[in-house]
């Protein structure tokens, strides 16, 4: 496979930086340019070598280069697509992580309408509560999952290209569309992080929540992980997908209603069917061989 010249990454972080890390191995790059706001991080990402130049002008960055990795909370894409936009070589493929795919379709859309050809709206699903250049890792996508969610516009040689690359990253790749990613993600991603900001804060709302937190073990490291999370992407995440994070939320909403229910009323049989549908579904989930 040739390998890409140029790739620049808008943000440098553990998404674009494992993505990089990975073409880096598989000997898929020649030069990484990182840009991003925070001289420290890029220092960090130049010291780690994650990346090869550095720079905090995404226009001038991406002079020359073949493949743009967009890799910012998605509240900070169309801004760059816009500085961006007049100084792309004709052939220069544009892509993203970012969680959600229709706000950054349209983003795509807006700001860069006339390069549609070369843009792949992406989504790798292998995210961390971790961020930075220094949580990137060269085996971040292996065997995960990467959604495409290319433009009809979208040359078919270019989806190729980046499909390939991803595989190359160790990557399980799949292509759907834009509004289908968005309402599974709602389900599988963007409601649990949000429940955990939700159940964090309200331990934090006890009078001894220091005690609490003292006290907490495996279960409550387990299920509040991802609060750890990015608040800033995830504010972006909660609002671009907010429709379909809305009725995932609700619905959510009303099994804990149910559940609230079932206790008050000491409800032994109706509790332990309701955690039996659960934990069955779970533990299938959680095999190799799960069908869900």
């Amino acid at each position: 496979m040739k390998p890409i010249k140029k790739l620049v990454l808008l943000g440098t972080g553990l998404i674009s930086g494992s993505f990089a890390l990975a073409l880096k191995r598989a000997r898929l790059v020649e030069q990484v340019v990182g840009v991003g706001r925070s001289p420290e991080n890029l220092q960090r990402a130049l010291e780690l070598r994650v990346i090869d130049a550095a720079s905090q002008d995404a226009a001038s960055a991406v002079i020359d280069a073949d493949f743009v990795f967009i890799g910012t909370p998605v509240g900070q894409m169309g801004a760059l697509m816009q500085a961006i936009a007049p100084n792309l070589a004709p052939d220069c493929i544009v892509s993203d992580g970012g969680s959600t795919k229709q706000d950054v379709c349209a983003l795509f859309r807006q700001h860069l309408a006339g390069h549609l050809a070369y843009c792949v709206p992406a989504h790798p699903i292998a995210g961390s509560e971790l961020s930075g250049a220094s949580a990137a890792t060269y085996g971040l996508y292996e065997g995960r999952r990467v959604v495409l969610a290319p433009f009809a516009e979208t040359d078919p040689a270019v989806v190729a290209r980046v499909n390939a690359l991803w595989q190359a990253c160790g990557a399980l790749v799949h292509e759907m569309p834009a509004a289908e990613h968005d309402g599974i993600f709602a389900a599988v991603s963007h409601v649990p992080h949000l429940l955990a900001y939700a159940y964090m804060n309200a331990v934090l709302d006890k009078p001894n929540a220091a005690l609490c937190l003292e006290f907490a073990a495996t279960g409550f490291r387990d299920f509040t992980r991802i609060a750890g999370s990015h608040p800033e992407m995830w504010r972006d995440i909660a609002l671009a997908n907010r429709e379909a994070v809305l009725t995932d939320l609700q619905r959510c909403a009303t099994r804990i209603a149910e559940v609230t229910a079932l206790v008050e009323a000491a409800d032994a049989d109706a509790l332990y069917r309701f955690f039996e549908r659960a934990s069955d579904a779970r533990s299938v989930w959680g095999k190799p061989s799960s069908g869900y």
